[in-house]
């Protein structure tokens, strides 16, 4: 009985902005302290930001009447229900739109960045292909990139992978000179979820302007902690995810331009959504959810950055003051400070973060059942096999505190330096040894 009334009051509500004071509280505040996970032990502190952001509690308070009372169909015309949903995924179109510089009738709803990158490249290449067959990238796309371009491989179009320098930066001859007749997209992520580089993307667009080609561009990692203007940038299309931004998860966006108009051929059919580029019905709370992080991100992007900026630049000094031989990978002018990836040489990168198990990290290792490679984004900037298996990233996000950086690099030093301490690598090294000089015998 109490929910009904509950949901009843909801309904009664002019603009269900946020919950009123005897409705359903958010969680603790992100990054305050560490939280108990329902068994005593301690969970450990977040610092993994580009895998994902926790939910900002602004964002949820804009959700959950949309989860309660708001639970019409979005494409219902025939009922207030219907228009209820419609308005607010109407203005949450809008609030994407405006984060981005874009008209919102060039903003599309999908499930996340791997669903918007998919109907970018592969929507783009199957419209044209009776005429162009060729799409340019680079060797650190995101793998849903890297894929979705394997497989138009097997359909008959041709991809140029062009290699980046050892900053992670693409050269902008070597894309210039890849241009061919047939060329019909070039697509290249904003900013790098592994070592963080951004690349120059004005630069980009300015040129696929001047080839007459589309210019597509993965700014999963980019969209509301650096400026982005789809207009200025020369952006045909941008993918966009919610839960990278504060947002939630399982809801994203696809920015496609209108003029010059980007045509798509949709990867799914049905009833027509989304300007018939993508069918099925709009999840109102969640698309609610993307606007709110969006004009969150927007009002608060250059404090974010700053903040992050000053934790990154502690993290960084800190570690490298009290250890050696430690390699940041990537360019260090062109990245977005609040992802740092590291690599301490003579460590293995899976031991460190073993041991540090009471910090959520994440290494630069791809793991797998069967073997255990280095990234292919570090083999791709020239890293040595050895210091790629020793990287680590580190996420600085919205909610981390500074005594989080501090225990974070306090417990990094420690374990490096034991773990270096039990290393026959590291002993010879300091004995003066040259290891490149040793031939290493197989038994």
């Amino acid at each position: 009985m109490l929910l009904w009334r509950r949901l009843a009051a909801l309904r009664g509500e002019q603009a269900p902005r946020r919950l009123r004071s005897g409705g359903p509280k958010p969680g603790p505040e992100p990054g305050q302290g560490r939280t108990s996970d329902g068994g005593g032990a301690p969970r450990p502190l977040y610092m993994d930001v580009q895998a994902t952001t926790p939910l900002d509690p602004r964002v949820l308070d804009s959700m959950l009447p949309y989860l309660t009372a708001y639970y019409g169909n979005p494409h219902s015309r025939t009922h207030a229900y219907g228009w209820e949903s419609e308005a607010a995924m109407e203005n949450a179109r809008r609030q994407v739109a405006d984060l981005i510089g874009a008209d919102s009738r060039e903003i599309i709803f999908t499930s996340g960045a791997t669903e918007s990158n998919n109907m970018a490249i592969k929507g783009v290449a199957r419209f044209y292909k009776s005429r162009k067959k060729h799409i340019i990238t680079t060797q650190t796309e995101h793998k849903c990139v890297l894929d979705s371009c394997r497989s138009l491989e097997t359909e008959g179009f041709r991809i140029t992978y062009l290699p980046v320098k050892k900053n992670g930066l693409i050269d902008l001859k070597e894309l210039e000179a890849a241009f061919q007749p047939d060329t019909s997209l070039v697509t290249v992520m904003t900013v790098n979820n592994e070592i963080g580089v951004k690349q120059p993307i004005r630069d980009i667009g300015e040129i696929c302007r001047a080839h007459k080609v589309f210019f597509h561009t993965d700014a999963a990692q980019a969209i509301g902690k650096i400026p982005v203007d789809v207009n200025n940038m020369k952006i045909d299309l941008m993918s966009i995810s919610g839960h990278k931004i504060y947002g939630p998860k399982g809801v994203g966006a696809l920015y496609v331009r209108r003029r010059p108009r980007v045509r798509l051929e949709p990867l799914q059919s049905g009833g027509g959504q989304e300007r018939g580029l993508r069918s099925g019905t709009v999840p109102t709370p969640l698309a609610v959810g993307l606007g709110a992080a969006c004009e969150v991100a927007q009002q608060e992007m250059e404090y974010d950055h700053n903040r992050i900026s000053k934790l990154a630049e502690r993290l960084i000094t800190k570690i490298m003051s009290e250890v050696p031989d430690v390699v940041m990978n990537g360019d260090q002018e062109h990245r977005y400070p609040g992802c740092i990836n590291l690599s301490f040489a003579y460590v293995e990168g899976e031991s460190l973060l073993m041991a540090l198990k009471d910090v959520a990290l994440s290494s630069g290792s791809a793991c797998t059942s069967a073997s255990l490679e280095p990234s292919y984004v570090l083999r791709a900037i020239g890293t040595d096999e050895d210091l790629a298996h020793s990287s680590i990233r580190f996420g600085i996000g919205r909610f981390t505190t500074e005594e989080e950086v501090d225990y974070t690099v306090q417990k990094c030093i420690q374990h490096v330096k034991r773990l270096r301490e039990m290393s026959p690598l590291w002993e010879m090294v300091q004995d003066g040894i040259d290891l490149k000089s040793i031939k290493w015998t197989q038994h």
